[in-house]
């Protein structure tokens, strides 16, 4: 433990605090009102109330098959990154060599260098988790199209409704690791920028899902029903 700089620990610290809060703060029990994860549950719960109305429910199970075939990409991508990760611990060598010829790069010792793969490991395993569980709940949602009465039923397109903004919730938190991961390559540079970058991250994500534009037209969509 003593091998590893003091930066690098306070810069793994404010990673873990920023993300962490983040995601209590945006993925509450009860999302905020001006937010897009509550404006698209309403959506969700208006397309479940029309799927319920519809004899031939086949558009409907075509627009779950393409929103399974989109987390399906990720699952299998983050599958992928973390092969990447685990050929490069074989290396750690010469990744060090070829870090250090980097413009203000810091320098790395074996120790920092698998620490940092091991944080970046953990954070794409998240994601896989995230994303297989996404998956499963997507699912479930079809089985419940698939089950659905005919006629106008607000509890049964409530509950499905819900079933699918929970799966978005989930497809959510796997894509945010993604934002994350990017910042944590920046620790292997400088414990600044990877502090810095974590920033960043977190006001961009907090900007596009808090006062985007899209989320603006999203709501005014909602007001108009």
């Amino acid at each position: 433990m003593f091998q590893i700089p003091v930066s690098d620990m306070l810069g793994l610290f404010w990673f873990v605090i920023v993300w962490v809060g983040y995601t209590l703060y945006a993925d509450r029990r009860e999302p905020r009102t001006q937010s897009l994860r509550a404006v698209m549950h309403r959506h969700r719960y208006t397309w479940m109330q029309q799927m319920l109305l519809r004899d031939n429910r086949v558009t409907d199970i075509n627009i779950l098959r393409n929103l399974i075939g989109g987390v399906s990409f990720f699952a299998s991508t983050t599958l992928l990154i973390l092969a990447g990760i685990v050929s490069v611990l074989g290396s750690t060598n010469r990744a060090i060599e070829l870090v250090r010829d980097l413009p203000f790069a810091a320098r790395t010792t074996q120790v920092q260098w698998e620490l940092k793969l091991l944080v970046l490991a953990v954070i794409f395993v998240y994601a896989f988790f995230k994303f297989t569980w996404t998956l499963r709940q997507f699912n479930y949602c079809a089985i419940l199209i698939g089950a659905a009465p005919h006629g106008a039923d607000d509890g049964y397109a409530r509950r499905t409704a819900e079933v699918a903004t929970h799966a978005s919730k989930d497809f959510n938190q796997g894509l945010r690791a993604y934002y994350f991961s990017l910042a944590a390559l920046s620790w292997f540079v400088s414990p600044w920028i990877f502090i810095v970058a974590t920033t960043v991250v977190v006001v961009v994500l907090y900007a596009r899902e808090y006062g985007s534009h899209v989320l603006k037209t999203l709501g005014a969509v909602t007001s108009l029903k």
